[in-house]
């Protein structure tokens, strides 16, 4: 009999070697292919090894029966901590530093954020777990019982829209006596909500609460953040804590790639994308904490009642305010799979009517002012909500309401393992946006390359679609309040930003502003007009990002792109109509 070879006996080896794993697969039912190791038998043996043993034993058992105790400890220590902290920062501002007290920055800071955090904490802790079942059983019940029997007449409604209008009618009459020019904004409004009422897709399933209550809170907060100061400070000084923190993702950017391609040259693919990993690992390991979780249902709660708007919808237009629209889709990343086509053009409106707060420095730069930026993005939060379900009413029964939402598994058993998992998912994330992102620009191009060269045999070779769309324009700007004689260079700055970017369209803004082309009015209006992602590579940004988390969602996504894209740009317009209505002569700028 001849010898085998060494190769023929490596085979056989490794073949034995594979059966030896599938049969113990088999025998510990392991379906995952992993490899399941036998324990070896093994017995403790001297003194010392066993008294240690013991010790680990106990030590276990103490802990575990004395849970609620040691829970109770360690509050009390991390309170003490924060506490003493606390004092010592008041003695060293007192008695060292000596400086104004500022309530965002510094020791001032300190103090607002935890004013908001202990308030919350005594609120859920104390005030709701001992007097919320109290308040609900005698106060609350008493007042629905006394409110159901109007709520049930069918001119109650109707009653409550025209005390509000009647109100706002009167604010408006005292507020532009003087001043009627202000009042031209009104035919925008107008415009645009009869215009959204004639291209929606189901006409006759309008929400009319949950449209009428958006424009409300639209103009609720451009009274409270456009006319009152303080609100505005407030606003500012919360978008700029937000942008600070996601800045950090730029230092880990600039340590992998460099502070020649993140921070002097600022490319886009090295200095913006990279956020993305340090957010998706952020909310990862929330998530797995189960903050996430927490946030998404109070918040759901709160506005409920307002908007009779779903979890998701509700989390993603508060998420906008201060994230860019790849990072805000994370905040509702397990429930994509589950969102109804309208619910996913209320996410897809959203991320085109605002702007990321980590990109505000760069509009802040080409001369754009940060307040109005800031107020921008939080009237588009109600507006969203509000012109999204005129244009995509919903039709389905939504999985992702706060009565039936339903809790997803974590998927991760420790929070390292969370934030490690975050992190790599972002791959895949970052890969969609820039495939999309290239090929959208590159689609824009050939379309300008195109009018070019028929424009040129016209005698006209600059002929592209910024010029088209801001001849096109010219009539909505007039509606939005821009004096006459300068709404041809407003419209070329919405069809710039429509066609490129609002990145190109703030620094020509800028531009025009020191070379004195456009008036406060007209800057103001254009401001608010621009803050927005209503360009077609943000539309590949929004379909890549949504469709790597929720591959099942692309034709849907495809489907409503259109649609959500011209929502995004009547959500911008709205917001530019209510300031330039709210805001007084005198005051731009």
């Amino acid at each position: 009999m001849e010898e085998s070879s060494p190769e023929t006996r490596k085979r056989s080896v490794k073949s034995e070697v594979s059966l030896e794993l599938s049969d113990i697969q088999k025998e510990k039912g392991n379906t995952n292919g992993q490899v399941v190791h036998e324990l070896l038998d093994y017995e403790p043996n001297g003194w010392f090894e066993q008294t240690m043993l013991k010790m680990s034993t106990s030590t276990e058992d103490f802990v575990k029966k004395n849970s609620s105790a040691m829970k109770i400890i360690v509050i009390f220590l991390i309170n003490a901590l924060v506490i003493g902290f606390f004092f010592g920062c008041l003695y060293y501002w007192l008695n060292i530093n000596k400086q104004p007290l500022e309530l965002c920055n510094g020791f001032g800071s300190l103090i607002a954020l935890l004013s908001i955090i202990y308030f919350f904490v005594i609120y859920f802790q104390i005030v709701k777990r001992f007097c919320g079942k109290w308040f609900e059983e005698t106060i609350w019940r008493r007042i629905e019982s006394s409110m159901e029997p109007l709520l049930k007449k069918v001119w109650f409604p109707w009653l409550t829209a025209a005390v509000v209008l009647a109100a706002v009618a009167v604010f408006l009459y005292f507020d532009t006596r003087g001043a009627t020019d202000r009042l031209t904004p009104l035919i925008a409004i107008a415009f645009l909500l009869i215009l959204g009422f004639v291209f929606s897709a189901h006409p006759g399933r309008v929400n009319y609460r949950t449209v009428s209550v958006g424009l409300m809170i639209q103009f609720l907060f451009g009274v409270i953040f456009i006319r009152w100061n303080t609100g505005r400070l407030a606003l500012q000084c919360f978008s700029d804590k937000v942008a600070t923190f996601l800045t950090y993702g730029v230092d880990g950017a600039a340590f992998v790639f460099g502070d020649l391609l993140v921070r002097t040259e600022g490319v886009f693919a090295f200095s913006t994308l990279p956020v993305i990993f340090f957010f998706s690992m952020l909310v990862e390991v929330l998530f797995f904490w189960g903050a996430l979780q927490w946030f998404c249902l109070k918040l759901g709660h709160l506005l409920r009642g307002a908007t009779n708007t779903t979890v998701c919808e509700s989390v993603i237009c508060v998420g906008n305010i201060f994230l860019g629209m790849s990072e805000s889709v994370l905040l509702v990343k397990p429930y994509l799979a589950l969102l109804t086509p309208s619910e996913l053009h209320v996410i897809m409106s959203s991320g085109f009517a605002t702007v990321s707060g980590t990109i505000l420095a760069a509009y802040i730069g080409f001369g754009a002012e940060p307040a109005h930026l800031v107020t921008a993005s939080v009237m588009s939060a109600p507006t969203a909500i509000c012109y999204s379900k005129l244009l995509m009413p919903e039709t389905r029964r939504s999985l992702t309401r706060v009565d039936n939402i339903q809790s997803v598994e974590r998927q991760d058993q420790s929070a390292l393992s969370a934030a490690t998992r975050g992190a790599t998912n972002g791959i895949a994330l970052v890969l969609n946006i820039i495939a999309n992102l290239v090929a959208f620009v590159a689609v824009v191009a050939f379309v300008n390359g195109l009018l070019g060269y028929c424009g040129g045999l016209l005698g006209n070779p600059d002929l592209n679609l910024e010029w088209i769309l801001g001849k096109v324009f010219i009539p909505l700007c007039w509606m939005m309040g821009v004096p006459w004689e300068e709404c041809e260079l407003v419209g070329s700055l919405i069809g710039l930003k429509t066609v490129v970017n609002e990145f190109v369209a703030y620094q020509r803004m800028g531009e025009m502003k020191r070379d004195g082309l456009l008036s406060g009015r007209s800057e103001l209006i254009a401001t608010y007009a621009l803050c927005g992602f209503t360009n077609p590579s943000s539309a590949g940004i929004m379909i890549g990002a949504i469709a790597a988390i929720a591959p099942q969602q692309r034709e849907t996504l495809s489907s409503l792109a259109l649609r959500a894209f011209f929502a995004g740009c009547g959500i911008c317009f709205l917001n530019a109509s209510v300031a330039a209505l709210l805001m007084p002569e005198g005051s731009f700028g």
